[in-house]
């Protein structure tokens, strides 16, 4: 369809959040059919709005909505209505394939269990999200290094997940959100598989990566590695129930 037969203002509504936001999301609902009548409403009407170089954490018990929140900003879902913008794209509305293509290159995910590929060494790893956009060889090598390098794994990019211990290879899958450069990291339970040690020395990993500029969004159940980010969002019966500076970020 083209512009002319749709109008200039709502091609420009469906291209281009309001306000520059790097998610907006309006009036999300997420239904989920369970059999015969039944349905479940894991979110109910959700509105939100994170700026470039937000940390923003989510939080909910378990069954609150958060997990499918999360992944609906992460485009490993859709909603049943409602609107998500991601960096000015309305991605509630595109197909599977389009969505592949905008967690390549708009997300980084840090998942609790890593992630990593065990036979590949850290290098490797890091290198996926490149292969799979077809970055040149060269380029992959020389991102993948500069990655490592910015969470301190430079010295250990030939080691193997086996090699490496938890924090390490939570470091491996943070160098791998990071190596496309993207819009947001969507980091799910960072800490979840770490000792408080650990977790901690990842926690001030990503207090560094957010004062270097990127957008953070945190989901976790535990309050401690909420305050980390600066605005807490309580999810609970799928709506949010506050949204507020953290602790930290008050004081």
């Amino acid at each position: 369809m083209a512009v002319n037969d749709i109008g200039i203002e709502e091609a420009v509504e469906k291209q281009y959040s309001p306000d520059g936001d790097v998610i907006r999301i309006e009036d999300l609902w997420r239904t989920y059919d369970m059999g015969g009548e039944q349905q479940v409403q894991a979110l109910r009407g959700v509105s939100l709005r994170i700026r470039h170089n937000e940390y923003v954490a989510i939080m909910g018990p378990s069954g609150s909505g958060k997990s499918t929140l999360m992944n609906l900003i992460g485009c490993l879902d859709t909603p049943t209505q409602g609107r998500y913008w991601l960096n000015g794209q309305l991605v509630s509305e595109l197909d599977d394939d389009q969505l592949a293509r905008i967690r390549n290159k708009e997300i980084g995910f840090v998942f609790q269990t890593f992630n990593l590929l065990a036979r590949a060494t850290a290098l490797h790893n890091v290198e996926l999200p490149l292969i799979y956009n077809g970055t040149p060889a060269d380029l992959r090598i020389e991102s993948a290094r500069a990655a490592l390098a910015a969470v301190g794994l430079e010295a250990r990019m030939h080691h193997k997940p086996n090699e490496l211990s938890g924090g390490q290879r939570q470091r491996v899958a943070i160098a791998r959100a990071l190596v496309n450069h993207p819009s947001i990291i969507l980091a799910d339970e960072p800490t979840g598989n770490l000792d408080s040690k650990t977790g901690q020395e990842i926690m001030a990993l990503f207090d560094h990566l957010h004062a270097g500029g990127n957008t953070i969004v945190l989901v976790t159940h535990e309050l401690d590695i909420a305050e980390y980010a600066h605005r807490i969002v309580h999810i609970r019966d799928g709506q949010i129930f506050s949204d507020q500076p953290a602790h930290r970020a008050a004081n």
